[in-house]
Order: C-alpha cells, then structure tokens, then sequence
C-alpha cells in the first residue's frame, strides 16, 4: 500500500514565493554512474551533466483543487540530475530526477514520504535578507550556507561555468517539466509533470557556497555553472503516471 501512495496520486498545487536554485556541472560519465539504468545524463556539448540545488519557498501547498486556506507553507531544499527519459510513446523527455530532499517542516517530511519517493528529511533552514540585496541560506543541520546578491545589475556566469553567456545557462535553471523515478524491482518508471506559470529566471550573484550534500557525494569535483532567482510563480505537479520500462 505504502509503494502505491508512493506514486504521487493526486495533484498537488502551491504558489512559490522564491526558488533560488544553483547549478553545477560535472563530467557527464561521473553523474551516469549515480543515475538508474531507464535515465540518462541531459548533457552538454557531450562532455557536461549537472546537479542542480533548489531552495524554494513554498506557500499554501495543498492537492489541487482545494482552497488555499487549507494550504501548508514550508521551505524546501531538493538535489537534482538534469537527465532525459525515452517514454513509451518514443518521446524523449526533459527532467529531473531528485537525490534528495529537505523541509523545514516534520509535516512536510512525513506527507512527503507518503505520497511521494523524493527521500525527504527535516532540518533547520534560516533565510536572511538585507536591504543591499544579499540573502542568505543557511542550515547547520545539513552544512548548508548559501550568499547570493540579488540586485547586482550587470551579473557575470562564474568563472568556473562551460557556458559562454546566459541564454547558454537558462536550459539548465530548472525546474523542467518532469521528475523520474525509478524501481529497480518492478522496473517501473515514475513519471512525474509540473506546470508553471510566468517562469522568468533572474541570474543572481553567488557570494559563498558551501554545500555538505554536494562535497560529500560521490560527484568528485563540481563547478558553479550559474545561479538564478525565481519569485511568485503558481505551479502545479501532475497526479503521477507509472510505465513498464523496456530496455
């Protein structure tokens, strides 16, 4: 019973106040190795795949269709790969499959694992702004401390990214329009689409980052590839839909 909650099954809708999301890229065969065998690495000029970490803040979180009052907000922290996924139909598909995922909220983490496979956990997120535009994410818990500047006019790509400007790293934002997971018993893909409004990312400057999740995996060594803001978007996930995988 539990697996088929599992499978997301109903759709659930929130408003996203802000997501600040950073992206990381890492030789494409590194990322290949961590990914289940039904999903590949969504590469770059066939050398990069990236990691993506989102911090989002989330209001009135709720299964679609129900009032706003009855809502949860919470703040949430996913890891992601940016990968690709031959559906049955002979389509390739653009997504995401999740590594991991934080709340602030006991709530959030026990619903969470319900009704969906995305490995929540709680622990303690802090935010800070200040009028100069800095803002800050931080969590002891999960070795997380993240400075972006907000309002820096003219923002550079990171010295470190393999994109040549920001068109180049707006493909690899997120988030995309589906999330995969997979069961290696019963083969089984998850499939997982999200539907979003008024999506316009801000490039952000990164300040600090120090990400324990990232530095203690097994990706080897990551570089900043870009960073964006992105406020006040309704979005709503999909009830999720379950395929045989074929190899």
């Amino acid at each position: 019973m539990k697996n088929l909650l599992q499978n997301h099954p109903f759709a659930v809708e929130a408003f996203f106040k802000s997501s600040l999301i950073l992206t990381f890229a890492a030789p494409i065969k590194q990322l290949q190795a961590i990914l289940p065998i039904c999903l590949t690495v969504d590469g770059f000029k066939e050398r990069w795949g990236f990691v993506a970490v989102a911090i989002v803040q989330t209001k009135n979180l709720r299964p679609k269709g129900f009032h706003k009052a009855l809502g949860k907000n919470f703040f949430l922290i996913g890891y992601r790969i940016f990968v690709r996924y031959n559906n049955t139909d002979g389509k390739n598909l653009r997504g995401l499959f999740i590594l991991k995922s934080e709340t602030n909220k006991k709530e959030m983490e026990l619903l969470g694992n319900i009704f969906t496979k995305y490995s929540y956990s709680t622990t303690d997120i802090v935010t800070e702004n200040n009028d100069d535009g800095l803002y800050r994410v931080k969590s002891i818990q999960s070795d997380l401390d993240i400075v972006v500047n907000t309002k820096e006019a003219e923002v550079q790509l990171p010295h470190s990214s393999p994109f040549k400007d920001w068109k180049e790293a707006r493909r690899f934002a997120g988030p995309l329009p589906y999330t995969f997971s997979y069961d290696d018993v019963t083969k089984e893909v998850l499939i997982i689409e999200g539907v979003r409004q008024n999506w316009t990312p801000h490039p952000v400057k990164v300040i600090n980052h120090h990400i324990g999740y990232l530095t203690g995996h097994e990706f080897g060594n990551l570089s900043l590839a870009n960073a964006f803001l992105i406020e006040n978007i309704p979005y709503y996930w999909k009830k999720g839909k379950i395929e045989q995988w074929q190899s």
